[in-house]
């Protein structure tokens, strides 16, 4: 089996902006502090989440030095360098690497999409242009493409594709992924709502969003499973599900955005085409928010 990258909770962690759109470092790296206080297993930055996408290059590259430096080998950092042009991808990996990222995250090519065959082709020469592991990245939703488990079986057998974070939404899916790439593929979630499923698949964790909120709880969700308490793991992702539902109310991460910046973890600005949460869903996610024991400090 390949390495491991982590096993448990990681962090699609926001990337805080301040009030002028530039990103605020000293909210994201308080953000960072309470992970870690947390618990949380890994940290993913300028994934989805971090909007990485709209980060200019110098950013990108900055955004991951500084993550490195503050994380301090405490746990792994998965960066974020995937693009639908493979040769920016290419870039962004290496930045990634000379930076000290533990793991990449590499998103499926969105917008001109490609062929089954294309995947192969272009996640191969991403990893061959790598020193660490690859997380390969499946959002269909996002990015109008679906990564087959025949194709993941193929990606599996390059020895720095490492696991591959499942956001089809389809169970059905990630048990063909599982049978097909055995041992030689690690899978993580990408639906908060699915950890438990996922893992009950064979699955070493989840990538999550409402674990920038809820790190401690989101964790302890993976390590009751991992502890054999099933129906323990189940409840507590069942309690949360209210809250994990209401941060995808609108396009991530618009809502969680939303909700960082009430916790005081820099302002709510995202860039566009990303605008802030229609203000009607407000109530309910401040609702939810101090059900969870979240109180607003901005």
């Amino acid at each position: 089996m390949r390495h491991t990258v982590f096993t448990g909770a990681g962090t699609a962690i926001i990337t805080p902006f301040d009030a002028r759109g530039e990103i605020d470092y000293d909210a994201y790296g308080r953000l960072i502090d309470f992970q870690l206080a947390e618990g949380i297993d890994a940290i993913v930055a300028a994934g989805t989440t971090g909007e990485g996408s709209t980060l200019t290059d110098a950013e990108y590259e900055q955004l991951i030095a500084f993550s490195v430096k503050r994380i301090n080998g405490k746990v792994p950092l998965v960066a974020g360098s995937g693009s639908n042009d493979t040769a920016h991808a290419i870039e962004r990996t290496k930045t990634a690497c000379a930076a000290g990222a533990d793991a990449v995250l590499l998103v499926t090519p969105y917008y001109n999409k490609t062929t089954q065959r294309g995947l192969i082709a272009s996640f191969s020469a991403i990893a061959d242009a790598s020193t660490v592991p690859c997380i390969l990245y499946n959002v269909p939703s996002r990015t109008g493409l679906n990564m087959l488990p025949e194709t993941l079986a193929e990606l599996a057998k390059h020895e720095r594709i490492a696991a591959v974070k499942e956001a089809c939404g389809n169970l059905s899916q990630v048990a063909k992924e599982r049978l097909l790439c055995g041992e030689n593929l690690d899978i993580y979630s990408g639906c908060d709502d699915q950890i438990v499923p996922t893992l009950s698949l064979g699955g070493k964790g989840i990538i999550s969003v409402v674990s920038n909120i809820l790190p401690a709880r989101t964790a302890e969700i993976c390590r009751r499973f991992f502890r054999g308490d099933v129906a323990g793991a189940a409840a507590l992702q069942l309690d949360m599900l209210e809250l994990m539902n209401q941060l995808m109310i609108e396009t991530n991460p618009i809502p969680v955005k939303a909700a960082c910046a009430a916790l005081g973890y820099g302002a709510n600005k995202l860039r566009l085409p990303l605008v802030e949460m229609d203000e009607k869903y407000r109530p309910k996610l401040t609702e939810l928010m101090r059900k969870a024991g979240l109180e607003a400090k901005a």
